[in-house]
């Protein structure tokens, strides 16, 4: 399935498990039960798109709706028309039903609230805690102080509320240029808390809005917008990360000031914080993603490398990964980081449970076995997936002449090296016994060919007379194969916390992220779907791009480098 496209309409919702609890769903618990009806929201600003960050405040809000039995809006918080476009809204609600959810009625919008929110700031005007500021950001930011020093009260502070209200009126008019004037509210330029030393309600922005085109030119700020739209959709619990703890008292402020309260028929919604997710290896600021796209370090936002949703579904991870994952790192209230290992673990899991196997080679070397009767095939049976019973057997064709990996050869093995080497014998998989003779060199010295014998009576890899060989391998048949563009993958990043010490990122990425190869695949192989994910026996997990299947990504590899970390630790 392309990353553009919707997933079927009976693609099943996420339902968390019952005995899942933390402080959020305690909250939740203890509200319902006197008697609040549960809404939450999910309000990305379509600025990008959606990151794993992202997948896990998803399963949050949608999850606690499904567990109590509310509802979970979806709302676009598009209030910076700079950097809003219809593909980021179009790309989140895919992203969000890719992850097996259904967001409440229609898409919502903080645009479809702007009329509601310019009068409500006409009363707040009115009620003397708002005014209008001439001053320009640069001068705003530096009048607001510091931890420990108060601001400075703005010269237009105490404007009366007719001229106030006749300036917010031009100011909608457009009579202003951009940054010539802002509507602040009227608070305390002395409070400890930075976030109430008169905070910016309104600016101005000449630039066409990707829904309400030239009908605004001022447009509320996040903060401004944020609580009031909770409070347009009587969202219950407005749950965010931790960064907006001390935004906190300005959002119940704001609801004060329009006399928002809870009663039998209307929420008024509070704000819940937790903390964000971090990993190693990765960023997830949106800021530091786009310039991953605009410097050309990746090929564009579904780029398997990257941590968003639509590169790591690209890539192969299971929605159902996600989900669990999220799960799994559960809700806390202090910030941490977790190996990317740890994500990477449950997208083997699931691999494990739901891919079809298949063999291919991807650094190959020439096997000829001599006492094999040229031009002879046969079809032999191959199970699909291991771990599931009703996936069935797929047929494997085996000749004269194969392909094996180039490193399971060694013409002077190491200790502890069971592989091919002359005089040893090793089992290819579903097939036969197979002892390396000889190895063939070209001019340079280096094995381009092994010569071999099979033992026609260890027909699927069993020997009658009970000798024991100490490795399986994988193999294909070099006249069936098909040869496919695999593209193998290692961090983006070279430092486990890109970006730290205030590093730039973009001078930690790793040239080696990527690495393409041309690869010899079994036949079966050929017909492979958009999007369908895979084991290549013995090298990892793998999915057939969905865009081009002909080209092949490596998700995961089949190496657990989860309980390395964990061994390490």
């Amino acid at each position: 399935m392309s990353t553009h496209e919707t997933p079927p309409a009976d693609t099943p919702a996420f339902v968390a498990r019952p005995e899942v609890r933390d402080f959020i769903r305690d909250q939740v618990a203890a509200d319902q039960a006197a008697g609040v009806a549960i809404v939450t929201r999910f309000p990305p600003e379509p600025n990008g798109y959606l990151h794993i960050g992202h997948a896990k405040a998803i399963c949050l809000n949608f999850g606690i709706a499904s567990e109590f039995g509310g509802l979970c809006n979806l709302r676009m918080d598009d209030t910076n028309p700079l950097t809003e476009k219809t593909d980021f809204v179009a790309g989140i609600q895919d992203d969000i039903r890719w992850l097996g959810f259904e967001w409440n009625g229609e898409v919502k919008y903080a645009s479809d609230n702007f009329e509601q929110l310019f009068i409500w700031a006409q009363q707040l005007i009115t009620q003397g805690v708002a005014y209008v500021d001439d001053q320009n950001a640069e001068t705003i930011a530096a009048m607001r102080g510091a931890i420990g020093v108060p601001g400075t009260n703005s010269p237009f502070r105490d404007r009366s509320v007719e001229e106030n209200l006749d300036q917010f009126a031009r100011m909608r008019a457009g009579e202003f240029v951009d940054g010539e004037k802002v509507l602040r509210a009227k608070i305390d330029m002395g409070h400890a808390n930075g976030q109430l030393r008169d905070p910016i309600m309104y600016r101005i922005r000449h630039v066409s809005h990707h829904r309400t085109g030239d009908a605004w030119c001022i447009y509320p700020t996040y903060d401004w917008a944020h609580g009031q739209c909770d409070a347009l959709e009587n969202v219950s619990h407005s749950v965010c990360t931790l960064e907006f703890d001390a935004h906190r008292p300005l959002y119940d402020w704001y609801l004060d000031q329009i006399g928002i309260t809870q009663s039998a028929d209307r929420n008024r919604p509070h704000q819940y914080e937790f903390a964000r997710l971090n990993l190693t290896y990765i960023v997830m600021s949106k800021r530091k993603l786009a310039q991953l796209v605009s410097d050309c370090v990746v090929d564009g936002w579904d780029d398997p490398r990257m941590s968003t949703i639509r590169g790591m579904r690209r890539r192969g991870y299971p929605a159902a990964a996600l989900r669990a994952f999220s799960a799994h790192v559960g809700v806390a209230k202090v910030n941490g980081t977790n190996e990317i290992e740890l994500l990477e673990s449950f997208v083997r899991d699931e691999l494990n449970r739901v891919a079809i196997r298949r063999m291919g080679v991807l650094n190959p070397l020439k096997v000829v076995i001599e006492n094999y009767p040229a031009g002879q095939v046969e079809w032999l049976d191959a199970v699909n997936n291991p771990e599931d019973p009703e996936a069935g057997t797929r047929k494997i064709p085996f000749s004269r002449t194969l392909y094996v990996e180039r490193e399971d050869f060694m013409e002077d093995p190491v200790p502890k090296f069971y592989r091919l080497f002359p005089g040893n014998e090793v089992r290819l998989r579903y097939a036969y016994f197979l002892k390396c003779n000889e190895a063939i060199k070209n001019e340079a010295g280096e094995v381009v060919e092994i010569r071999a014998t099979y033992d026609p009576a260890t027909h699927g890899g069993q020997s009658p007379d009970g000798r024991k060989v100490k490795t399986t391998l994988h193999w294909v048949s070099a006249e069936h194969c098909i040869q496919r563009e695999v593209r193998l993958y290692d961090r983006l990043f070279t430092d486990a916390f890109p970006g730290a010490d205030n590093v730039d990122p973009m001078t930690q990425i790793n040239p080696a992220s990527r690495v393409s190869i041309q690869a010899m695949l079994e036949p079966a192989l050929a017909d492979v779907a958009p999007g369908e994910q895979l084991q290549l026996e013995r090298l990892g997990y793998f999915c057939a791009d969905s865009n081009d299947s002909s080209v092949i990504h490596r998700t995961v590899s089949l190496k657990d480098e989860w309980a390395r970390v964990q061994k390490r630790s």
